[in-house]
């Protein structure tokens, strides 16, 4: 079946229809757009009027005299509009020259294109054929003003996807300000769901929170420039009694790097509104005669079998139609990052021995970490002097990458260019390039401070001194950090007016920049990281097929962490280390297996000395990486099951699965050790059950798939009685299982 975006002339009403989803709106009686269902695929019809509802509730100002049905603020709609008697929050909020707010859009005419068109200046979603989607475009104006409001709706073919967002063109003859532009609204007709976010902080990203929703807000957000470790830009809402595989979910995922607000409101009748966009607060956008606003994209999923298929529409979506470039689909290479072995504290000779010993175990790309450029010794300085420090590195970057490719590796750097140090060549010559308010003081941020990215001479700079050392080198990968949130965040020199476009303006800077350098290096692979996980969103994905998900790089630790992320991102974007012990965030010592264990569930790499190795564990680190060689495919390819929580006890488990089902590994992870307990059983999913399976280094015999998924794997040991079993005994427990099909 194609992609079927239908319009009813007769009834005024689009039916955006696949095989597993609809999703109606139509064009009301006041010539507004009005949200009539969405949920799971239904059959076509010509009129869907009677899902309309009406009623008389009093104190609600109504549209039409004498009709004391119609009511903005009962009915739903796909605009929210502030000002025209709907009194619950509203999405956009327009401040007239005359001091007015209010604004009344009314449909104007519409299109149904083939494909998606993408957006101007943002990362968003995209087709490789025109028959993978179906976009329609529907155009309203506010007679009074002039303004025209487009509605843009992208519904994928093979997925339960629809994309939202909107354009807002001043097509009139004043001067309009935007105090909200919010990608999208989403009227419910009730109340009942719980909702899923993805909360935390430095070093405990992304861990699951649900709670069920309640009349009135909730909503999480962020006001630091960047999406945040505290927030990301997701929420799903799940009917009660939902799971990983059963019941219905929405997922809404923003695609976006700065302040966001995602919101919920359950008014009193119990009609719950969802809005998503840039967060309003700080946020004030003027348009002249002839200018336009692009919102962001908003992803939204519809799944109807459990979490898992939610994060799985998510995965194939993100995988393969967000990340682009020469890097979506190849391998990545397997890497040794020195931060953790030396932090800044380096040489030259330092840094080859780890590099001779990475090549002699099979590692294919080195890093080099903060600490290289300038005079950079310690975080207090050089951030802004991007050459570099020859008393560390006498042959430079040049000569440094050269010595390590000889010796059969390929050579990474980082990069810190969003920042500036007070203490840098950079801030004597541009102090006016930082973020801040001129009679005032700045406030730190780990001693550094936000260069200014609305200007675009900064942007100039950035992009020729990284591309300088990036032309004159040999390097391969680029790791771009971001170390501090933001405040005082002014444009100096700008006028008044321009200042309530400063976060927003940033952003697109930024995605300028990224637009720039990946173009000019296709071959170089990106990886975002800020802090760790503080900007871990799809708005980066466009351009970093990876990121570095957390600082924390405890192997239990990151079981919540990397379990949390899989709500949204695929295995392949999640940057996971084998790090050093005792672990340098924790103090806590794992095993270099259950490490390894762990990390395999991501692009995999090392941070540590490995001159400080055994040879036992050097033949550890052989196994992992001819292990991660042979199976990277199906784990950054596969898909990704999660079977039990670390959030609900002591134990995790997730799965891959190839696509064809003839191959899966299974993790299971044990965090305490426990005494003389019961029986354990791992149920599997996604199995053929008519299949026949066997598991690597077990025993020899088979078992169908049916057997896996009904009755599971068996995982007694000592802890259940079982004291001749071989498997390892303690703390910090993990056991790879390796299915493969007869």
């Amino acid at each position: 079946m194609g992609v079927p975006i239908v319009y009813h002339e007769k009834s005024r009403q689009f039916h955006l229809f696949n095989n597993e989803i609809s999703y109606i709106f139509g064009i009301m009686p006041n010539h507004q757009p009005g949200q009539l269902y969405y949920g799971k695929k239904i059959h076509d019809r010509e009129d869907f009027t009677h899902l309309l509802e009406l009623g008389f509730r009093d104190m609600s100002p109504c549209v039409f005299e004498g009709n004391a049905k119609f009511s903005l603020e009962q009915v739903k709609q796909e605009l929210s509009v502030f000002g025209s008697g709907d009194l619950r929050h509203c999405g956009l909020h327009i401040l007239q020259e005359d001091g007015s707010h209010t604004a009344c859009f009314e449909y104007m005419n519409h299109e149904i294109l083939s494909g998606k068109p993408l957006l101007e200046g943002l990362p968003a979603t995209y087709v490789e054929a025109d028959g993978e989607a179906q976009t329609l475009r529907v155009f309203l104006i506010d007679h009074w003003l002039g303004c025209q409001v487009e509605l843009q709706y992208t519904l994928y073919s093979d997925l339960p996807v629809l994309t939202r967002s909107i354009k807002l063109s001043n097509s009139g003859e004043q001067k309009i300000r935007l105090d909200s532009a919010m990608s999208l609204n989403l009227d419910l007709p009730d109340k009942d769901y719980e909702m899923i976010e993805l909360t935390g902080a430095w070093g405990r990203e992304r861990h699951i929170q649900t709670h069920a929703l309640h009349q009135g807000i909730q909503s999480i957000y962020s006001l630091r420039g960047h999406s945040s470790h505290h927030y990301n830009p997701f929420i799903g809402l799940k009917r009660k009694g939902t799971t990983e595989f059963f019941g219905e979910v929405i997922g809404l995922s923003l695609i976006y790097s700065g302040n966001f607000l995602a919101q919920v409101e359950v008014d009193t009748y119990d009609v719950t509104r969802v809005m998503m966009g840039i967060h309003p607060h700080g946020f004030s956008w003027s348009l002249l005669p002839g200018e336009s606003f692009q919102t962001p994209e908003v992803v939204m999923v519809y799944a109807d079998k459990g979490l898992n298929q939610m994060s799985q529409a998510f995965h194939e979506l993100y995988r393969t139609r967000l990340v682009r470039g020469t890097w979506r689909d190849r391998t990545r290479p397997i890497l040794i990052n020195n931060w953790e072995a030396t932090y800044m504290k380096f040489n030259e000779e330092k840094i080859l021995g780890i590099a001779r010993s990475a090549a002699e175990l099979g590692i294919e790309l080195f890093v080099l970490d903060d600490g290289w450029f300038g005079e950079r010794n310690t975080d207090t300085t050089s951030l802004g002097d991007w050459y570099p420090n020859k008393d560390k590195l006498p042959d430079g970057i040049s000569g440094l990458a050269r010595k390590i490719t000889d010796l059969g590796l390929k050579f990474g750097l980082w990069f810190e260019p969003e920042m500036i140090s007070k203490e840098s060549e950079l801030y004597r010559n541009h102090s006016d390039w930082t973020l801040s308010v001129p009679y005032r003081s700045m406030s730190p941020g780990r001693n550094q401070y936000v260069l200014d990215l609305t200007k675009a001479e900064v942007i100039d700079f950035l992009d020729e001194a990284m591309s300088k050392i990036l032309a004159e080198s040999d390097i391969s990968y680029v790791k771009w950090d971001m170390n501090r949130s933001m405040s005082e965040v002014f444009s100096a020199g700008r006028e008044s007016d321009f200042q309530g476009k400063v976060y927003h303006q940033y952003i697109l800077g930024l995605y300028e920049l990224f637009e720039r350098l990946t173009r000019k290096f296709p071959e170089v692979l990106f990886e975002s990281c800020a802090s760790g996980g503080g900007r871990f969103d799809p708005g980066m994905l466009y351009f970093c097929p990876q990121g570095w998900i957390s600082d924390d790089t405890d192997a239990m630790e990151r079981l919540k962490i990397q379990y949390g992320t899989s709500m949204v991102y695929p295995i392949s974007s999640m940057g996971s280390h084998v790090s050093a012990v005792p672990n340098h965030q924790t103090n806590r010592s794992t095993s270099l297996v259950t490490r390894g264990d762990v990390a395999y569930f991501g692009t995999f790499g090392y941070e540590l000395d490995l001159n400080l190795l055994s040879d036992t564990e050097k033949a550890t680190i052989r196994e992992q990486i001819d292990f991660m060689k042979e199976n990277q495919e199906l784990l950054h390819q596969g898909i990704f099951y999660r079977l039990v929580s670390p959030f609900e006890g002591n134990a995790t488990a997730w799965m891959i699965l190839a696509k064809n089902k003839n191959r899966a590994i299974v993790g299971y992870y044990r965090t305490l050790t426990e005494v003389n307990v019961g029986y354990k059983r791992l149920k599997l999913v996604g199995l053929d059950a008519d299949k026949k399976y066997r598991i690597a280094h077990a025993d020899e015999r088979y078992y169908y798939g049916d057997e896996l998924m009904e009755i599971g794997i068996l995982l007694n040991d000592s802890t259940s009685g079982d004291y001749l079993s071989k498997v390892p005994k303690g703390d910090f427990l993990s056991r790879l299982f390796i299915l493969e099909a007869e």
